[in-house]
Parts: C-alpha cells; structure tokens; sequence
C-alpha cells in the first residue's frame, strides 16, 4: 500500500497530493498541506480548490486571508461540480444581494 501510494505520488496524481496535503495539515505542517493542496488543484482536483478557499476565507493556519482568492477557489470547485463549493458561492452571492445568481447555484 505504501509502495502503491508513493508511485501515485511521484506520478503528480490529483488524488494523492490532495491525501499529502491532509497528512500534512493533520501534523500541522500547514505550509507544506498548503502546498500540496495547491499542487492538486492546479491538477484539477475539486475537493483540493475547495480546501483552499476555506484556508483564504478564514485566513486559515498561515494563509493570509484573501477574498479574492476564495472566490476563485470556490469558483473553480463548483465548475468542477463541488457540491458544498456551489452552495457556498450561493450564500455568497446572496449576502451580497444577488438573489438571482445565488439560486443558480443552488
């Protein structure tokens, strides 16, 4: 298993370096979880974008927070098909008073 995870791993693969970046967030390692959530994401894993616009929102373990950033975050999840991430960018849109674009999301 840990010889089959490690050759997931060197291969970039989405799944695995989001699973480091868990690890490594677990441990408190928040830079290096950072990092690997970063590299998932720009690999096109969902649940990895998703993860990082919840480090943006609440300037969560080092990240410095960052509005914009978490938008985008959030956005490139709910294309990707994250349902939290679309019902998150609907309380968005709708606290903003964009009630139409708020129910497109849900």
């Amino acid at each position: 298993l840990k010889e089959r995870r490690k050759k997931r791993f060197e291969a970039n693969d989405p799944f695995a370096l989001r699973e480091a970046g868990r690890r490594h967030f677990g441990d408190g390692d928040y830079e290096r979880a950072y990092e690997y959530f970063t590299k998932a994401a720009d690999l096109g894993d969902v649940a990895a974008q998703f993860i990082l616009s919840l480090m943006y929102r609440g300037g969560l373990e080092g990240v410095e927070k960052n509005e914009k950033m978490e938008l985008y975050h959030s956005e490139e999840a709910a294309i990707g098909g994250d349902p939290i991430a679309r019902c998150s960018l609907a309380c968005h849109e709708g606290m903003n008073g964009r009630l139409d674009r708020a129910v497109k999301h849900f």
